[in-house]
């Protein structure tokens, strides 16, 4: 949604993946964020930043639950923002699809662009439990670096915006032993 701001039109980008510690792009703020009826989850396979299609690493996407809250960052970035969704697009190309959202900023409701892998999509890799997703992740490189680098900087991410979430903290602690 393209929102009006003071002297310019902003498009809003929420984060909740690796958005939140390498957006890879300009914006004109950052704040936290927060998506209710989802969860985060590392049920998509990352042939392509995490991992190789010989061993595709483990990343987030976000699946609905009626009960669920995710913590993210909210970017605003000037309009017209054609070329950065484009490259944003391709960033995201294994499986992900854009999407429109309602996210809550302190106390304002509004809708954002984000970037959400469907059930059943190429890459859907299913769910693990958290020991067997571990003992994956353990295993898995790709351009984009370790898996487990990718866990541990999305933790600290959550952490610096007063976000944590048990899965990615329950996996990081399995990832330190």
């Amino acid at each position: 949604m393209i929102r009006a701001g003071t002297s310019t039109k902003r498009l809003a980008i929420f984060g909740y993946g690796s958005l939140l510690f390498r957006p890879g792009f300009s914006y004109l703020e950052r704040r936290r964020a927060a998506v209710t009826g989802y969860v985060r989850s590392f049920s998509q396979a990352s042939p392509d930043h995490r991992g190789t299609r010989e061993r595709p690493g483990r990343v987030v996407t976000l699946k609905p639950a009626a009960d669920g809250s995710v913590v993210g960052a909210l970017y605003y970035v000037a309009t017209p923002a054609d070329e950065l969704l484009n490259e944003l697009d391709h960033r995201e190309r294994a499986g992900y699809r854009r999407v429109r959202v309602d996210v809550a900023v302190a106390t304002e409701q509004l809708t954002a662009v984000t970037w959400i892998a469907p059930a059943a999509n190429a890459y859907d890799a299913g769910q693990l439990s958290v020991e067997a997703l571990a003992a994956h992740i353990r295993l898995c490189a790709g351009p984009s670096g370790r898996n487990d680098d990718y866990v541990f900087q999305l933790e600290q991410a959550l952490a610096e915006l007063g976000g944590a979430d048990p899965l990615v903290s329950d996996l990081s602690a399995l990832l330190r032993r």
